[in-house]
């Protein structure tokens, strides 16, 4: 049983701490106290689900919220997916053959590696590279 963070165990010691302190004539007393601030926060609970439904409508009221709670997530998981998916990317466009709308463009640099120089012609220079 683990109500709160509460094992069997503890609960059976809190218990038996109540009856000491209070006493057995006050006890009865306390646990209908408790018993109806229960019952009151599970009533405004309900009111503010309703309240929350009336706003915003039934398709986020009925929202499963455990499937957002952070603790489920295990970040490793989380980077190591999304590394593997990126590497995949990298890989499947590495091996897509290029569209022939995007040729690589040639720079004045690599068109003049592919024929050499004249021996009055200057090299290529690009004043905006520097």
């Amino acid at each position: 049983m683990e109500l709160i963070g509460i094992n069997g165990g503890e609960f059976i010691i809190l218990a038996i701490l109540a009856v000491v302190i209070l006493g057995p004539e006050k006890l009865p007393e306390y646990a209908k106290k408790l018993a109806n601030l229960v019952k009151e926060l599970r009533r405004m609970a309900n009111g503010a689900k309703e309240q929350l439904r009336e706003e915003v409508g039934d398709e986020v009221a009925d929202m499963d919220w455990r499937k957002l709670d952070p603790r489920q997530y295990d970040p490793r998981r989380i980077i190591k997916e999304a590394l593997v998916d990126e590497f995949d990317e990298a890989v499947n466009a590495a091996k897509a053959p290029p569209h022939p709308a995007q040729a690589p463009v040639r720079t004045a640099v690599e068109t003049a590696k592919q024929k050499p120089l004249a021996a009055d012609e200057l090299a290529p220079f690009d004043t905006e590279a520097t």
